[in-house]
């Protein structure tokens, strides 16, 4: 263990009956079938309003940036230190099972997923270096030289993390990774789009550290107060790799579905241990520096985290399956998926009938376009 002490000697829950409890790595029967409602939500249904307010907010939607080419995911995978077995092992279940769902169901060709962990000897094949500090600068600019300028990159860590001095750390091997570290690494993407996603305790200063323009930033705690191990990781990884998350049945799964997905999910753990609960993700997506738990996107955080999604053009055979037409269907889906996103957006501000009728019809036509793309070679997700 590090000198600043690893989180996993803190008991993960404290029980209102007194006892301490450890969350496992399984999902609980109970918690997969959950279909309570989401504390993610968006604008309510209602009745037409006047029309200024809609062409006020169609007005406000030319702020919210929109998938307007087709694009690539990249993908950052980070264990950090376990300081036991069992949690180096967890650690890397989740990410394995992250790096398999992204390939798998979503067509992200293995050379475009970076895995560094704590023990690379886990898994050779998958690990490519020890996830020290060196290793993960050295990751960040191979992966920024790889990326065009439309395409997406994923940030995901799992471990442990602390909090002293005022300073929130996520625990590697070497040197501990700091939100000040992570901005200076950012940076070097400009002003492409990244999601950030920090699973450990005490992750939640990462939120305003790395704020800002087309970045997604989600932690599993609301500050570094909240030192205990955290649950949030496990099923935020079941959102892709599951079937549960996907709300709008679009079969692809958005980071703020996923998000809702495992607020959700520890929710339900933590009331069904009688635990009292120790953590409190948020996402932040608009810029300002403060994390939400329940979204508003036409003023809040959401928009951006709802068009964000594992994809490749490509599918698994990247780059070189893409020929100039299958790059013309998948910028044409991307423009039909902008669309269902406005539409979204502004579902508050026209009937329940009208909002489903358009809502089908571009629905239906996504589906449309995605055989189009399977049928020239792509992944069609």
């Amino acid at each position: 263990m590090k000198g600043g002490g690893i989180a996993a000697a803190v008991p993960a829950g404290a029980r209102r009956d007194g006892a301490a409890t450890v969350p496992g790595r399984e999902r609980s029967a109970a918690g997969a079938a959950r279909t309570s409602a989401s504390p993610v939500t968006g604008s309510a249904p209602g009745c037409a309003r006047h029309a200024a307010l809609l062409a006020a907010t169609f007005a406000a939607l030319t702020l919210v940036p929109a998938p307007a080419h087709a694009q690539n995911t990249h993908i950052l995978l980070i264990s950090g230190l376990g300081g036991e077995a069992r949690y180096t092992e967890a650690f890397h279940g989740w990410l394995s099972r992250f790096a398999d769902a992204a390939t798998e169901k979503y067509g992200v060709p293995p050379g475009r997923i970076t895995y560094l962990g704590e023990k690379p000897d886990l898994d050779p094949t998958r690990i490519r270096a020890r996830s020290t500090a060196e290793n993960i600068r050295a990751s960040f600019t191979g992966i920024a030289a790889a990326m065009a300028p439309a395409d997406d990159l994923v940030v995901l860590l799992a471990g442990h993390g602390t909090f002293r001095d005022r300073t929130a750390r996520f625990n590697i091997p070497g040197p501990d990774l700091t939100p000040t570290d992570v901005s200076t690494l950012l940076a070097g993407l400009g002003d492409r789009r990244v999601t950030f996603i920090n699973t450990a305790s005490a992750s939640g200063p990462f939120v305003e550290a790395l704020s800002g323009p087309n970045r997604t930033i989600i932690t599993a705690t609301r500050s570094g107060r909240e030192r205990n191990l955290t649950r949030f990781g496990l099923h935020f990884v079941d959102a892709f790799a599951g079937d549960g998350a996907d709300t709008d049945k679009d079969s692809r799964v958005s980071m703020l579905e996923a998000f809702g997905y495992a607020l959700r999910e520890v929710e339900r753990e933590y009331e069904g241990g009688n635990l009292l609960m120790t953590e409190h993700a948020v996402l932040d997506d608009n810029g300002d520096g403060e994390g939400s738990r329940e979204v508003d996107e036409l003023e809040g955080d959401g928009a951006l985290a709802r068009m964000v999604f594992l994809t490749s053009i490509g599918g698994v055979g990247g780059d070189q399956a893409v020929t100039p037409g299958l790059r013309a269907l998948y910028e044409e889906k991307a423009a039909v998926e902008a669309r269902i996103a406005d539409l979204r957006r502004v579902k508050g501000q026209m009937s329940l009938e009208r909002y489903e009728n358009e809502l089908e019809e571009l629905l239906v036509e996504l589906a449309l376009k995605n055989r189009e793309i399977r049928a020239a070679g792509g992944g069609g997700r």
